[in-house]
């Protein structure tokens, strides 16, 4: 069970939640914790752990961090450890901190926007991440019998290089029409019409007046083949929409719903595998010509990013 709210007083974006899950990275018990202050200790450093292929470790200011206005108040921080790891050049990090709620057996977890570690910034936390008045008073659970749980856990965000760039064309359409003769009577497997070009690419329809493999024999099959798709630059895609209309004697018009889709290197066409029932075709079209119109609108295209 969680819930969720926003809180704007110690981080400008910090989200707190009230989960039964314990922090996955680091959980760091302290018993007595009354004797930071008789000892005049200022803050604690907990032992390294490991998240994110990095090294890291809790700070803690039992009574607050003077130094960044965190009087009357816990302040926690994570600071990255190890040898020189900020040689590597700048960590993105999400950091969610938790406080164990011992009466209600929950931990109040606070989510961070995610920051960046660097050479001038190795650390990053909450001055005011909660009231001492509110900390140690033991009705509310996360000072009990002088003894508390802290946790952390961290999200290291590594970019892997991976995305595009669609760019939009300026309604690059074109009209493609086909006469086609004896349609009902036709013995090909398949037909391939003359070679057309719009938005700079080459384009030609594919007619399979028995139908396809899978409809041979049912219904008229028609597709739109980019041409030379081979030619595309790996990632490369080309986003187009089409409607084809088949029109015979007597004012018939026959037009399935445009669709709109991407063409590619390994999708090289998209179509109509049902366009036109045969019975109709035989019934519809018996004089010539018929003819085909292709309306190819290219919309624009994907490329990866660099």
């Amino acid at each position: 069970m969680t819930s969720f709210e926003i809180s704007r007083e110690a981080d400008p974006v910090m989200a707190k939640e009230i989960r039964d899950v314990v922090p996955a990275h680091y959980v760091l018990k302290i018993k007595s914790f009354s004797l930071f202050a008789e000892n005049n200790m200022e803050k604690y450093e907990s032992s390294e752990f490991e998240a994110g292929g990095y090294k890291w470790k809790l700070i803690l200011y039992p009574n607050g961090d003077k130094s960044r206005k965190g009087e009357d108040h816990i302040s926690i921080y994570l600071a990255i450890s190890g040898i020189n790891p900020l040689q590597l050049g700048p960590i993105h990090v999400a950091v969610r901190f938790s406080l164990y709620d011992q009466i209600c057996d929950r931990y109040l977890t606070e989510q961070g926007r995610v920051t960046r570690f660097h050479t001038l910034r190795a650390e990053w936390g909450v001055p005011r991440y909660m009231p001492l008045k509110t900390f140690t008073d033991p009705s509310n659970g996360y000072l009990v019998d002088d003894t508390c749980v802290l946790g952390v856990e961290v999200f290291v965000i590594k970019s892997s290089g991976v995305g595009e760039c669609f760019t939009l064309k300026k309604s690059a359409s074109y009209t493609f029409q086909w006469n086609i003769y004896r349609l009902p009577s036709l013995g090909e497997d398949y037909l391939y019409s003359d070679v057309f070009t719009v938005g700079d690419h080459k384009w030609k329809v594919w007619l399979c007046p028995r139908g396809d493999y899978y409809n041979r024999g049912q219904s008229l099959s028609v597709y739109l083949i980019l041409v030379e798709a081979d030619k595309l630059a790996s990632g490369q895609k080309v986003n187009a929409r089409c409607v084809i209309r088949l029109k015979g004697p007597y004012y018939f018009v026959h037009q399935p719903e445009p669709w709109t889709r991407s063409f590619s290197s390994s999708t090289t066409l998209w179509g109509w595998p049902t366009f036109m029932p045969l019975k109709m075709v035989w019934e519809r079209l018996t004089n010539d010509p018929c003819l085909l119109e292709a309306e190819v609108t290219v919309l624009g295209t994907t490329s990866k990013l660099p």
